[in-house]
């Protein structure tokens, strides 16, 4: 009776220690990174206009053009070029102290306001601007640049990565005579936008609205493109024919 349940014990532990190895068999895998690119034009540009107050009578500091009158103009401004009233927020405002020569007399606090304006096509930016005094204007930028339909541009290029990184994984497999099995794991790497930077620029071409009037020019300049970028990290099973 003892060396039959010795027995039964015997097999039992042999059943669970192949149990074991097999469950410890290493799965076969391809680990592959999908990726897709895509490149689109900006569909929203940012303006930033600084204007700032100034003397008609620089040299006695008198007759002052105040900062009141120049915004007014540039209201005036967007306003003809076919622009909504929203479009012009104010984006930051400082103030510096003018003199005239080494003797400050006395020196007179002058103030300067920084206007952003969002805008959804090309400008010229002298017919935008022709309401505000020149004297008035200190620069103009675009100070960045959007893509409104950008989260399902994302969500699409997630995708097209994935169908990627399957394809990349299905032919490097097939090539050493296995077959592509489902999915272990994926990792979303973090994504790559990239938007063009612009620098300070003079009062040229910039954007025209929709709705902008018949003396708003268009701009014949190519604006750099927003790139977009997704990368997916995709684990796959491999199985034999």
């Amino acid at each position: 009776m003892k060396n039959i349940l010795l027995l039964a014990g015997t097999l039992l532990f042999s059943t669970t220690l192949f149990a074991q190895n097999v469950d410890k068999e290493p799965v076969r895998k391809i680990e592959i990174t999908g990726t897709s690119e895509v490149e689109v034009d900006p569909d929203e540009f940012y303006l930033t206009i600084s204007l700032k107050e100034y003397y008609n009578d620089e040299k006695n500091q008198k007759d002052k053009v105040t900062i009141d009158i120049l915004e007014k103009q540039l209201a005036q401004s967007v306003q003809a070029a076919g622009l909504p009233k929203e479009a012009l927020s104010i984006q930051g405002i400082s103030g510096y102290q003018n003199s005239v020569g080494k003797k400050k007399n006395p020196a007179q606090f002058l103030e300067s306001k920084q206007y952003q304006l969002k805008l959804s096509k090309l400008y010229n930016v002298d017919n935008l601007l022709s309401k505000v005094d020149p004297r008035g204007v200190t620069s103009t930028r675009i100070s960045r640049v959007d893509y409104t339909k950008k989260d399902q541009l994302r969500k699409d290029n997630k995708i097209k990565a994935l169908q990627n990184a399957r394809e990349k994984a299905a032919y490097m497999v097939e090539a050493l005579g296995g077959k592509l099995g489902e999915v272990l794991e994926i990792h979303e790497i973090e994504e790559g936008d990239i938007y063009p930077q612009y620098m300070a620029m003079p009062r040229m071409a910039m954007m025209k609205g929709e709705a902008a009037a018949a003396d708003v020019a268009d701009s014949d300049l190519e604006y750099q493109k927003v790139k977009f970028t997704s990368r997916i990290q995709v684990i796959f099973r491999i199985k034999q024919y």
